[in-house]
Formats: structure tokens, sequence, C-alpha cells
């Protein structure tokens, strides 16, 4: 019996130490129709910031398009012959910007000259910025206190429920 009762607790404890860890942050995916006659020149600035580890999956039609991985010169030349990766298999590509620089992606169906070119810079993702005035202070503390408290008060009640068959 003593030893249920200490089990319950240090559940509690674990509980307890969950609900006050911070919470994760996960990357974004992004999605790119990536067609022939298309200028994907504005497309990084109508759907960016783009940070370290986040996802482009290029959705394209095979025997139509490819997408080449080049470097600068490559990009502004429209020339995948030093390419750093090519994908041509398939109707989409994933690929994970796993480093913080700029990334370039062509399509060397001589598409690129059209403007079917893709440069991605990739940021570190920034640390959470702290309120900036009470009231926002109040407001997050409110969230991530109800939350907390509903985590909380759901493991105290499993607790109270395990306590009471003992």
């Amino acid at each position: 019996m003593e030893a249920r009762r200490a089990a319950c607790a240090a559940l509690l404890v674990a509980a307890v130490a969950f609900a006050a860890l911070p919470a994760t942050t996960t990357a974004n995916k992004f999605s790119i129709n990536w067609q022939p006659n298309t200028n994907y020149t504005d497309w990084p600035a109508q759907h960016g910031p783009f940070y370290k580890d986040d996802w482009l999956v290029f959705y394209y039609t095979a025997g139509q398009a490819d997408v080449i991985q080049v470097d600068e010169a490559g990009f502004n030349k429209c020339d995948a012959t030093n390419a750093i990766s090519n994908y041509s298999k398939g109707r989409n590509y994933a690929f994970q910007l796993n480093q913080t620089k700029t990334y370039y992606f062509i399509c060397s169906y001589g598409y690129c000259f059209g403007g079917m070119r893709l440069a991605i810079k990739t940021e570190k993702l920034p640390p959470p910025s702290p309120p900036s005035s009470a009231k926002a202070k109040s407001a997050a503390t409110a969230v991530a206190g109800s939350r907390a408290a509903g985590f909380l008060y759901a493991a105290v009640a499993v607790l109270a429920a395990l306590l009471r068959m003992v």
C-alpha cells in the first residue's frame, strides 16, 4: 500500500515537471508548385522567413521539370553543369534546409531563364522574444498557465483516484 502511494507521488512529481517544460518548436514545411513558365523571384519574400531545419517540398510533373541544387554561379547562369544535387524522378522532392546559408535551385529543362529558379536564405531560429508590455506578458502567462494548470489538474485527479483505490 505504501509502495503504491510512493508510486503515485512520483507520478505527480513527473507530471508537474513535464508541465513545466518549455514548448518545442517544429520545422515548417513549404510547398512549392514547381511549374514551367513561372517566375519564382518573389516566392521567398511571400513565404519566408526560412529557418534552419525547415523543409521545401517541390511538386512538379515528371518529364517536364526537375529540381537541381546549384551554387550561386550556377543559379545566376542557369547552369546545372556543376549541380550539388539533381532530382528528376517522381513528382515531388522534399529538401531540408539543414544549414544557415543561401540555397539555390533551378530547373534544367530551360525554364530557369524564364524565372524557374529559387534562392532561399535560411536563418537561425530567433530566440523567443519577451512580451512588449505587461498586458502581453500577463496574456502569455495566462495561456501557458492555463495549459499547465489543466494538465496539473488532470494529474492530481488521477492521483486522487489512485489513492482512493489504495
